[in-house]
């Protein structure tokens, strides 16, 4: 019998590591696919290439449903890689204990928003006050707080108005709306679901190569697909209207009589941006500094879903690190560049491999992988910043943007990405923005958004004037001469010279001014290079943008510290590091007696007054389930107060993790607890400093 056993447990083994190999194969063909598809747009690969990895794709993830399925015939069980299992179950405790909970309930709640309970609420505030004291604080920024209704000018110049969309359908008859791409990706996941009731074979291959591609459709493509699988609103079986943008901002009026249009700011950025000019000031007008703001940002998601990962509701943790763009050293970089996070370049993405290394920041800044020593050394700081909270370091990567994915005025940009049950998902994007934000609000408000810097002895450089014609462009363009003007005024260098060899060719070129754009005669303005001894140099500061959505990090958190105890099913814990755990400590009484409850709370008062979150259970359940709720929300101590405690003043101290006890003097334990909260003291170097302590026979 026991030799069978062992057979089972070797067969169960050697099927969870071939699921295992199996999902990271999948995940690999799928960077395969997507590197491929970057050379395609590049004309470096035929399509036939493509298509080839694609179905290759397709014939490792059947691969990985039959190894599924195998596990799961042995063992009764759903796979340990089942991650929607995993999810459900984690979901469940998140809203059971009122971590978060959907909002508006008794109302049927409204899909995208989310009410925070109170250990979710600590949790969240304990996070966000831990990234502020490890930026804000720690980087002297200079932190702000923005109104979060924008007026519309703001988000023009922005280019909010303009592109911020996702492509919609309506039901004809209803007009309820629907994300188109999400549409047809459930109607292609139903044909993968049953092939031989969607027409077998061909249409399960057409069906998975066309799911790979719904992210880049355009609304014909997504109009085409729709129309050939005779998609229907999904509610209703109506019809549904064809593919149209639609702008993720909630749009709103200010002031009594609603002629000046506003919207809920879709991020916090642009509230630092039309700042700059007061910042730049208050610090003495010197760069590099930065800027950092916390706040909701807005968002009208078409289809949320993925519980706080899309939501029309969300906190955003955002810094502007404005810099000379020629110089983008950093000072302080010397001490993270010994870092190794997992980087997955551009490189590595289109290489053979497919995987992330862990590479140093140093090595990554010096050829080249990474722009600059200030967009590094963020790099660095999100990594450390990561770890701290709980997030496993070896399920977090910084990725690059391909070439196709940047902004054409972005210099150099990472996402870190943490792996979750939902695949790779970004939690923060590190940007290196060049100097467009502070460019286009200069220019729509008509303000020296400039930074100058002042030369510690004259020098003779290559200055370009431009002076614009102003009686030729009044006579030209009447009252929009101004307008013009100014725009050539703060036209950048490299504009400025271009226009010059157009019109060196006795041509017009191109100008927009606001939201006009002039064809500038040669006669209306004068451009030279001359070479000048100067003083300084005015310039437009580049920006170096780390963004952080604080509820995705929450989530990747939850998944990441979630785990179930061994030989009990029931006993679900999360491991919060004590940065992030709701509560620091709890304090048992070891019975329900008058003269242990008041020891117990006299030790929460002093906690308290310590600044140590805290809660005291003397309810009469046996201490081991007292333990099991404890660690069901994540507190990651626990005092008992006994018998021994009214005689020598001495209490146990039990950790989480390891369900290990010490025995501490009472006169110890603030600074012992502050130490251990602040991560100042591992749990191994307080059990070498005081004696074990037998757990309690009721301990689970």
């Amino acid at each position: 019998m026991a030799s069978q056993d062992s057979e089972q447990q070797q067969q169960q083994q050697a099927l969870e590591e071939a699921v295992l190999k199996a999902q990271e194969e999948v995940a690999r063909q799928g960077d395969v696919v997507r590197g491929l598809k970057a050379e395609m747009k590049d004309g470096r690969v035929v399509r036939s290439t493509v298509d080839a990895a694609i179905e290759e794709l397709k014939n490792l993830k059947v691969d990985l449903e039959e190894k599924m399925k195998a596990y799961s015939a042995l063992t009764g069980k759903v796979s340990g890689a089942d991650k929607e299992a995993f999810r459900a179950s984690l979901i469940n405790v998140l809203e059971r204990k009122l971590f978060f909970i959907p909002a508006f309930k008794i109302y049927g709640s409204v899909a995208g928003f989310f009410d925070y309970g109170p250990p979710g609420c600590a949790v969240k505030q304990n996070v966000t006050q831990f990234w502020r004291q490890h930026f804000v604080l720690e980087e002297n920024m200079l932190e702000v707080e923005c109104p979060a209704v924008t007026p519309e000018p703001v988000l023009k110049a922005s280019g909010h108005v303009e592109r911020f969309t996702d492509f919609m359908v309506t039901d004809v008859v209803t007009g309820d709306c629907h994300r188109a791409d999400h549409l047809l990706e459930r109607i292609l996941e139903d044909i993968l679901d049953d092939p031989n009731a969607h027409g077998g074979a061909e249409a399960e291959s057409e069906a998975r190569e066309m799911l790979v591609r719904v992210g880049e459709m355009g609304a014909q493509d997504l109009d085409e697909a729709l129309k050939k699988y005779n998609a229907k609103a999904p509610e209703t079986g109506n019809d549904i209207s064809s593919a149209f943008p639609f702008n993720l901002m909630f749009r709103t009026s200010i002031g009594p009589k609603g002629d000046v249009v506003g919207y809920l700011r879709p991020e916090t950025a642009q509230g630092i941006f039309v700042n700059f000019k007061d910042l730049l000031y208050y610090n003495g007008s010197k760069l590099p500094f930065a800027a950092a703001q916390i706040g909701n940002s807005y968002r009208n998601e078409i289809s949320p879903r993925s519980g706080l990962l899309r939501v029309r509701e969300f906190t955003q943790a955002e810094i502007e690190h404005f810099c000379n763009p020629n110089d983008k050293s950093h000072p302080k970089f010397k001490y993270i560049r010994d870092l190794d996070p997992l980087l997955y370049s551009r490189a590595l993405q289109l290489g053979t491999e497919k995987k992330p290394q862990r590479i140093s920041l140093r090595r990554a800044v010096e050829e080249g992988i990474i722009a600059n020593e200030t967009l590094g050394y963020f790099i660095g700081r999100t990594y450390t910043f990561c770890t701290k909270i709980g997030l496993n370091p070896d399920r977090v990567r910084f990725r690059q943007h391909l070439q196709h994915e940047m902004a054409h005025y972005a210099e150099d940009c990472w996402d870190c990405e943490v792996e979750t049950s939902y695949g790779w998902i970004e939690c923060a994007g590190l940007a290196d923005r060049s100097a467009f934000d502070l460019s286009a609000h200069a220019a729509a408000a008509k303000t020296d958004l400039n930074a100058y810097e002042q030369y510690t002895e004259p020098r003779m450089e290559e200055v370009v004037t431009i002076a614009p014609v102003k009686k030729i462009l009044g006579k030209e363009l009447k009252r929009e001469g101004q307008i013009v003007a100014d725009a050539l005024s703060n036209m950048s260098d490299c504009d400025a010279m271009e226009m010059k060899s157009i019109h060196e060719k006795g041509e017009s070129a191109p100008l927009k001014a606001g939201d006009t754009v002039y064809q500038i005669d040669p006669s209306w303005v004068k451009i030279e290079k001359e070479t000048k001894k100067v003083n300084g140099k005015s310039f437009i500061p580049a920006v170096i943008e780390p963004s952080f959505g604080i509820g995705r990090m929450l989530y990747c958190m939850f998944e990441h510290c979630y785990y179930i105890r061994e030989g009990d099913e029931r006993r679900t814990v999360f491991k919060f590091t004590p940065i992030a755990a709701p509560i620091k400590v709890t304090i048992f009484p070891l019975l329900a007696r008058s003269e242990l409850i008041e020891k117990a709370e006299d030790i929460a008062r002093e906690l308290r007054r310590a600044g140590l979150s805290n809660s005291v259970d003397s309810t009469g359940t046996t201490i081991g389930k007292r333990y099991a709720r404890t660690d069901e929300i994540g507190v990651p101590f626990a005092i008992t107060v006994d018998f021994d405690t009214l005689e020598d003043g001495s209490v146990t101290i039990r950790d989480r993790d390891t369900t290990a006890q010490v025995r501490a003097p009472r006169s110890d334990l603030v600074s012992v607890m502050k130490s251990l909260a602040a991560m100042e003291m591992s749990w191994e170097e307080l059990v070498a400093k005081y004696p074990a302590q037998d757990a309690p026979t009721s301990e689970p």
